[in-house]
């Protein structure tokens, strides 16, 4: 566990009920006291790392902080998995319970994980990778994180790093600040740049595209 000092409150904990427009976002889960997300992917996507960057800005944001994390069988290919509890008290249980918020880089990462997020949470998930949905009834963004990624790095190693700037712009979890603090301290050495180039891309995206059918707006289908 990690504890941040001299707590910030989050402020409310009412669950999100409906998307503001662009031009009043703040984020969907800005304003709430306790938040429990879950990362999840297959080996090799970086799903660990952003749950560690997350963990990291948070802290530096004075919350408290405990992130954990899973592995498959196999190092690469296989599931993995990052949770990440934030809070503006410190955390009597270290594991998550019901997720606020899923983010699902793969099918399997998707299909397996989304019991475990709350009716009235949000499930965020690459568009390319997730190409058969569950049914989920809350708040739902389907952005193609791995396209985005080539399109500007041209490396899909930076997806993870999109993604996580794009979460931040939707959810309000963190500061920019913080997660630009976070990004640069704990990707690989000589990847920074090309790491803080894809979190601008992944900050830059206008959520009320992406809600629900909003990537029709992207040329892409969402009904697969």
């Amino acid at each position: 566990m990690v504890d941040g000092t001299t707590p910030s409150p989050i402020g409310s904990d009412q669950a999100p009920t409906s998307t503001p427009s662009s031009a009043q976002w703040e984020g969907l889960l800005f304003g709430r006291e306790y938040v429990e997300v879950r990362f999840g992917g297959s080996g090799g996507q970086g799903v660990i790392l952003m749950g560690v960057i997350l963990a990291t800005a948070a802290t530096l944001d004075h919350h408290r902080v405990v992130q954990t994390e899973s592995y498959g069988p196999e190092a690469r290919g296989g599931y993995s998995r990052s949770d990440v509890i934030i809070s503006s008290e410190p955390v009597d249980y270290p594991e998550l319970e019901r997720a606020h918020l899923l983010v699902a880089l793969s099918q399997l990462a998707a299909s397996q994980y989304i019991g475990t997020l709350r009716n009235d949470g949000i499930f965020i998930y690459d568009l390319e990778k997730v190409v058969e949905p569950p049914v989920f009834k809350g708040i739902t963004f389907a952005i193609p994180f791995t396209e985005m990624a080539l399109e500007e790095t041209g490396r899909t190693q930076t997806t993870n790093i999109l993604a996580l700037g794009a979460v931040t712009s939707i959810t309000g979890l963190v500061s920019v600040e913080s997660l630009r603090k976070a990004v640069t301290g704990r990707v690989p050495a000589g990847t920074e740049e090309i790491n803080n180039r894809a979190l601008i891309r992944g900050l830059g995206i206008d959520p009320a595209e992406w809600q629900n059918g909003g990537a029709r707006a992207y040329g892409l289908p969402v009904d697969r």
